[in-house]
Formats: C-alpha cells, structure tokens, sequence
C-alpha cells in the first residue's frame, strides 16, 4: 500500500468509528468576522505593467503585488463554528495579494482553476476524535512556515521570501494532536504543494511540531514530502522559533527544500532560505520593525523569473507599526533587494539587481 495512502486511511477511519456513537454536541456556537487591508505601494524600479514582477515578467512577491496604485492587498469575512467536539472555519476572500498567491493554481480539467480556488482562504469541518486530538477534512492552512497569510498576525507587514516561497494553503485531511500542554503535533494528506486542483495521482504528506520552550517563546519543525509530475520526488524542511520578552518580539526561520532529477542522469535541484525580524513596541501605540533575510533557488523550482539568471540574493527592510486603537493599523514598511544578476525593471531601460519599494497600509479587523 503507498504511504499516503495507508496515512490518508489511517486518518478517515478514526473519526468514522467515533461519529457513529457519538450524541449529538450541544455546546456549538457561531461566530462572524472580518478583516481589510488596504495599501499604497511605489516601487523604484517603475515596473511597466504596474505588477511588482520581475524584469521577465513572473510575479515576485505577493505582497505589495502592485507598484503606484491604492488598492486592496487582502480582505475577508468568516463565520467559525465551535463546539466541545466539532469545529470548522469558512472565510472567503478578495485582494492582490489572492490574486498574486493563487495564479499558478493549476487547471487540470473543467472544473478545476484558480478563478473558484483563490476566494475560498479556508473551508474546514473537524471533529474532536479524542481529549486532544482534532481530524480536519477541507481547505485549510498549511503546516509550514512562521509567518501568516494575514498582515496584522505578522511582525512585518510585507511576508519574508521563505513565507512567499512556500505554501499557505493546502488542501486535504490534516490530524492535530495536543500531546502535552507544551508540544503540539500535525500530520497532513493533501493534494501537493500549494494546490487545490490536483495535478497527479499522487499525494503530499506533511508533518509539524511545536514545542512551547517557556511562556513566550515557541521552537517549530515542519516538513513536507510528495511526488512531482514525473516522478521527481520533492522534500522540504523547515525548523523557526519566536519569542516574545515584554515589548520585543522576535521571529527566525530558516528552510531547505530538494526536488529529484527529471530524469536519469540529471541533477538534482535544491533551495534555501532564511528570515530574521525583530519588532520593538516604542509606546503603546508605536512599534519598530526591522528584518534581513536571504533566499537562493539556482534551479528555479519555487522562484521563476521568466530570465535565464535565478534568483539568489539578500533582502532587508525597516517598518513602523501605529495602532491608535486595537483593531486599526497603520504601517509603513522601506523594503530593498539585492540578487546577484540584473532581475528587477527599471522602467524602460536594462534590468537592474537591486530593488527598492515603500508601502504603507490602512487595516482594519472586525
């Protein structure tokens, strides 16, 4: 039996048993919510088309998506449902930022493409199987990285290159287990890496571990594992900590990922990254963000510039965060790269290798 198979199976049958006996929860409750960010981006590098992409054409990063325009980065509303033994999550969503995110979902058949797949954020239905152990089954999530899709859960207001190069979401059935009040486990089958529509008959496994070191700081590992078109077996590793110390907020990640030869004889591909922010809060109302980072893919496997030359290169930015009230948030954030060939536009002469953007956002959560 494959062994996404027998994990998949493995995660049905559980609940299965525990549905057929169990009375029915009268403890549910529903709740609504949402949330907008709205920005102003200028790149320096006046990209022709107004998408914040590389000189080749292929999006960059999701977050700001467009150069010299007021738009809207992300917004969405949500209802969840929780109970002592069901819960679930339905948010649906509009933005730049989905568009950016959701362009390479892939389309493989009718019924299957990014024009339905990128409004749905999450659509989720769990049920409690044990004391501490919850079995999801829909869109959700996914189990890697330290950063969020949403902005205002992110230290930064831009997403680091390892957060944007690697998924957000994922599709399938995903197991979460509380072990201990400090360590906490998640088993996920889905349908690969970052698709809703399948592409292959395969299946990608993925596994997460959080370990809370003390009160305010957290130690995560997370992986994932599945087969590419054509048999090129991809395997991705990534381990990230955060901490938290009165008005300091601290957050590190670093991740490597390999994907086999296409064929025989050939080499294998490899990428890596990593981030590390800081964010001191002034005053109450007033933060400081600052971040370095650094990102490599010579195989273009995640980050494909439309260019002959890969992306591998630095980044640093500088933000402040202004929060006159709780569910409001200004931000403004100086971001700049620097690769080791010419990708960036520059307006309408040669590519260069740096970029510089500003971007500041108007949030609001409710």
């Amino acid at each position: 039996m494959h062994p996404f198979t027998f994990a998949l199976g493995a995660l049905l049958a559980v609940p299965a048993l525990c549905l057929a006996q169990a009375p029915a929860d009268t403890s549910l409750k529903v709740t609504f919510g949402g949330f907008i960010d709205t920005y102003y981006a200028y790149d320096f590098g006046r990209p022709p088309s107004f998408d914040r992409s590389f000189a080749g054409g292929a999006t960059f990063t999701t977050q700001p998506a467009r150069h010299n325009e007021f738009n809207v980065n992300l917004a969405y509303i949500e209802a969840r449902i929780a109970g002592d033994r069901i819960h679930g999550r339905v948010a649906v969503q509009a933005g730049t930022a989905v568009q950016s995110n959701y362009a390479g979902e892939p389309t493989n058949g009718i019924v299957s493409g990014p024009s339905l797949s990128r409004s749905i954020q999450e659509a989720y239905a769990g049920y409690r199987v044990a004391p501490t152990l919850w079995v999801d089954g829909g869109i959700f999530y996914s189990n890697m990285g330290m950063e969020s899709w949403t902005s205002k859960d992110n230290l930064s207001y831009t997403r680091s290159l390892v957060g944007d190069y690697s998924p957000y979401y994922s599709s399938g059935v995903r197991a979460m287990w509380q072990t201990t009040p400090v360590l906490a486990v998640r088993l996920d089958v889905v349908n690969g890496w970052q698709n809703i529509s399948e592409t292959n008959t395969s299946k990608g496994l993925g596994l997460r571990i959080d370990y809370a070191a003390s009160p305010g700081a957290t130690v995560s590992y997370y992986n994932f594992v599945n087969d590419e078109t054509g048999g090129r077996l991809r395997v991705f590793n990534g381990v990230g900590g955060t901490v938290t110390r009165g008005a300091t907020s601290l957050l590190g990640e670093v991740d490597y990922g390999t994907l086999g030869a296409p064929s025989a004889g050939g080499e294998r591909s490899n990428w890596w990254g990593f981030t590390a922010i800081a964010r001191q809060r002034m005053t109450r109302t007033v933060a400081v963000v600052g971040r370095v980072e650094r990102y490599a893919d010579p195989g273009q496997v995640n980050m494909t510039t439309g260019l002959p030359y890969a992306f591998q290169g630095n980044g640093a930015s500088l933000g402040i965060d202004v929060s006159p009230d709780s569910p409001f948030m200004w931000r403004t954030e100086v971001r700049g790269f620097q690769a080791d060939a010419p990708l960036f536009p520059n307006g309408n002469r040669a590519p260069r290798k740096t970029d510089v953007f500003v971007v500041s956002s108007f949030s609001l959560t409710f």
